[in-house]
């Protein structure tokens, strides 16, 4: 995928005899770079000005460095993460959530219900209760949720009523069905009752809805997925750990092409820095700005030293080319050794915040292959 990229990157930036043609040939290299990134089109960007879920950021902050390189390839389950706010606004305890833009080859792992639990209401007396019992069910039958088969119950915890914040539950089943058969999905419904098991009228715990309530705590659901997409079998261990910093290398698809790196250098790596903005998809990368994809340059002359990390393979025909014990073999190539994953931060066509994955996108060494 690299290479791929690398191609684009040129293509997009070599010279055309007509301005006309410039601005074609670089549509088509965007394009193409697109496809890279799984979509044919960008996405456009959110019609005013929108904050991503905190929990999506954060989730990005621990998966990838500043410039969206991966620290740690084990960190994400599957290689897409979709978030949904609740788009009903409903006062009641129902929430529904659109899951359109959710592709057919995507393998569902994980769904989870993030719920903002409110500051409890204070209530007088001894009676006052610690707990509750709270459950989430997937609703069958729109307008018969409360009949015994017009729900299913997907999760049900004990909540603590002394404090508020951030509360999870998994239902995987339902948006699994959703996601089979989009006119199943009738949404959630969300009950507090005692410990006994009776219905709280008013409930002592309540829930953040998408009316009333600040943008940040909005009821949301956050999809673990895979679409499949897998790179190449390189090496991936020695993930770094934030060197990399956007913006102190060269601008989209230039590296530093100068005589001191010309052919009778040794092979090495060398910036080549992916400017979003330059290439106008700023309005829907939330991060990273950019990434450094790096890329292979230099001879890999005879003999070759450690230090150029070659195969055996590439020693024998190094050994062959400089003997000339065969016509028509060149000496072996300067290429990535091992490739790291970048994560992007984008808001979708539905205005959903998505962290995806992609494999194979920075060279993160060079060898003589």
């Amino acid at each position: 995928m690299l290479r791929t990229v690398l191609l684009l990157l040129a293509l997009a930036q070599t010279a055309s005899p007509s301005p006309a043609s410039v601005a074609i040939r670089r549509a088509e290299a965007l394009k193409k770079l697109l496809e890279v990134f799984g979509m044919e089109d960008p996405p456009a960007p959110p019609t005013h000005f929108k904050q991503p879920p905190q929990y999506m950021v954060d989730l990005f902050n621990t998966v990838a460095n500043a410039d969206g390189v991966t620290k740690n390839p084990d960190i994400l389950e599957g290689n897409t993460v979709r978030s949904f706010l609740e788009k009903t606004h409903s006062q009641e305890m129902r929430f529904l959530f659109v899951l359109s833009s959710v592709a057919k080859n995507e393998k569902i792992l994980t769904a989870e219900l993030h719920l903002f639990r409110l500051w409890p209401r204070v209530t007088d007396g001894p009676k006052r209760q610690h707990f509750c019992q709270v459950s989430v069910y997937q609703v069958l039958e729109k307008d018969k949720p409360d009949t015994p088969g017009g729900k299913k119950l997907l999760a049900a915890r004990l909540v603590s009523l002394q404090t508020s914040g951030w509360e999870v539950f998994a239902i995987t089943p339902a948006v699994r069905d959703w996601t089979e058969d989009e006119s199943s999905n009738q949404g959630l419904l969300v009950t507090v009752q005692s410990l006994g098991g009776s219905p709280l009228d008013p409930p002592p715990l309540q829930f953040a809805s998408g009316r009333g309530h600040h943008e940040s705590k909005k009821p949301m659901l956050v999809l673990f997925t895979d679409d499949g997409r897998r790179g190449a079998s390189l090496p991936t261990a020695g993930f770094p750990g934030g060197s990399h910093t956007p913006g102190t290398t060269p601008s989209l698809g230039r590296s530093r092409n100068t005589r001191s790196l010309g052919r009778l250098q040794p092979c090495q790596r060398h910036p080549l820095s992916v400017d979003f903005e330059e290439i106008g998809w700023s309005g829907w990368i939330i991060s990273p700005r950019g990434y450094n994809a790096f890329h292979c340059k230099g001879s890999c002359p005879f003999p070759l030293g450690e230090n150029m990390r070659p195969t055996n393979h590439a020693t024998v025909q190094s050994i062959i080319n400089a003997l000339k014990l065969s016509e028509g073999v060149s000496s072996p190539c300067c290429v990535p050794d091992k490739l790291f994953s970048i994560n992007l931060l984008y808001f979708d066509d539905d205005e959903n915040v998505v962290l995806k994955q992609y494999d194979d996108m920075v060279a993160g060494s060079c060898g003589c292959h």
